[in-house]
């Protein structure tokens, strides 16, 4: 088989940028039985849950509406985020760092005492990063222990850059003058979502692409860089250019290109979702825990987004990616997790009557100067050669929903041009230059309530 463009992995990135090509000439490969990578949703009887807690917020008005308008605006929440942190066996208000006044008065001391005495250094790693912005106090109450669990390893591996845009800066000032009143409106104050779970942002993505270029459970398992050929479970595949979200480190192992395994760490992610017969607490959407004795960082609550009678819960445990997570680990960690549930209040008395559970990995990766450095030396090798990598694993990074529909439109631009992103193969443009280019009506292109989409 033969095609301009080669998409591998049928995730947000991938779907994004097939359907803002302005040719039909490509196939999208994915090994999976269906499309979102980890931006799917299951459903059992009346509970629907995602992989994990998919809660979107957007910077980008435009892209909002695009997603908004696709799904359609009577099934899409738009909700003003309630979050907290579960502190000394109750709840403190999110973000930490602006409600310290809800501590105990102790620790609302050592929070303040190690606001002030911050150094002005030039944090090296991650760790550091986080007591010069926020201090020794709120650092070991909550910073610390949460972000251990989260990416579970030791914070000084990882790059100050670990978490990029998304990490906040805590100025003194702002945070006194705030204490007692509402926190100023961020970008992600609020979140949207849709009614049927995640994946409606994704089947949004799909609905533009034509039938028959997605091809389920290909799996790329071996890549030939200089014929511009990949090898699949089922075919061999030419190519001109191939786009690629698998992961960087398999990219670069079905490419044969050397690397170093031990720069790209990760942690993975036990995600249970449950359903109970009767609703539980109200009003909230999750719960960051910091604590170390409870075996979970967040659990979040379903039933409180879209409003249900019976409560339905993720629950979130970072592992090391070499954890063995076999069926009987698994059945006692949820055993474990009922009843840490049940010691937080969070089950008082509900029957389990529904569950499941997924293990992301990789989940988090560890972004650290290595990784970093290496990540830019491997991009630039692939993209002389004709392959290009995008999202959150493809580009080895920390980054959102939002992030990958921009980066994965902005690619495309680029093919969308005349000049194109890379050179096609002396082998392959006889066969290129002999076939008319096919045009489609592009969906970006038509305005919706005075937003052009795109």
């Amino acid at each position: 088989m033969q095609t301009e463009t080669l998409i591998v992995g049928a995730g947000v990135s991938g779907l994004a940028f097939a359907e803002a090509l302005r040719t039909d000439d490509y196939l999208v490969v994915e090994s999976a039985d269906d499309v979102g990578g980890y931006c799917r949703t299951i459903r059992q009887g009346d509970f629907v849950w995602d992989y994990s807690g998919h809660f979107f917020h957007f910077r980008h008005p435009e892209i909002e509406a695009d997603f908004v308008n696709r799904i359609g605006p009577s099934r899409v929440l738009r909700v003003s985020r309630c979050s907290k942190v579960r502190y000394k066996r109750r709840l403190v208000d999110f973000p930490f760092q602006r409600n310290i006044d809800q501590l105990d008065h102790d620790d609302f001391v050592a929070c303040l005492n190690g606001l002030g005495s911050r150094e002005a250094v030039e944090p090296a790693d991650f760790r550091q990063l986080l007591d010069a912005r926020f201090g020794e106090g709120i650092c070991e109450l909550f910073l610390v222990p949460y972000n251990e669990k989260v990416y579970a390893t030791d914070l000084r591996r990882l790059d100050v850059h670990a978490m990029g845009r998304f990490f906040p800066h805590a100025d003194t000032d702002d945070i006194l003058a705030g204490l007692g009143t509402s926190s100023p409106p961020t970008y992600n104050s609020t979140f949207v979502y849709p009614e049927g779970g995640a994946v409606e942002f994704v089947r949004a993505l799909q609905h533009e692409i034509p039938p028959g270029l997605i091809s389920l459970r290909e799996r790329v398992v071996r890549i030939d860089l200089r014929r511009h050929v990949a090898y699949t479970n089922r075919r061999m595949i030419e190519y001109d250019s191939l786009v690629s979200s698998m992961p960087l480190p398999q990219l670069l192992t079905v490419a044969g290109l050397p690397h170093d395994p031990g720069l790209y760490t990760h942690n993975k992610v036990l995600v249970f979702n449950l359903g109970f017969d009767r609703k539980g607490p109200r009003g909230v959407h999750w719960i960051y825990v910091p604590d170390r004795a409870v075996s979970f960082y967040r659990v979040g609550f379903y039933d409180n987004i879209w409003p249900t009678q019976r409560m339905s819960l993720y629950v979130e445990i970072g592992c090391r990616a070499d954890q063995v997570l076999d069926p009987a680990t698994i059945r006692g960690l949820r055993e474990r997790v009922l009843t840490e549930l049940e010691g937080m209040g969070i089950v008082d008395g509900q029957q389990l009557v529904a569950s499941h559970h997924v293990v992301l990995d990789p989940a988090y990766v560890h972004v650290t100067r290595a990784s970093l450095q290496d990540v830019a030396q491997q991009q630039a090798v692939l993209a002389a050669r004709g392959v290009h990598t995008i999202g959150r694993y493809g580009t080895w990074t920390y980054c959102s929903l939002e992030d990958n529909v921009v980066e994965a439109r902005k690619l495309a631009q680029l093919f969308n041009s005349s000049a194109g992103p890379s050179p096609v193969p002396a082998s392959r443009r006889a066969i290129t230059t002999s076939e008319p280019e096919v045009k489609r009506p592009r969906f970006s292109s038509v305005p919706i309530r005075g937003a052009t989409l795109g």
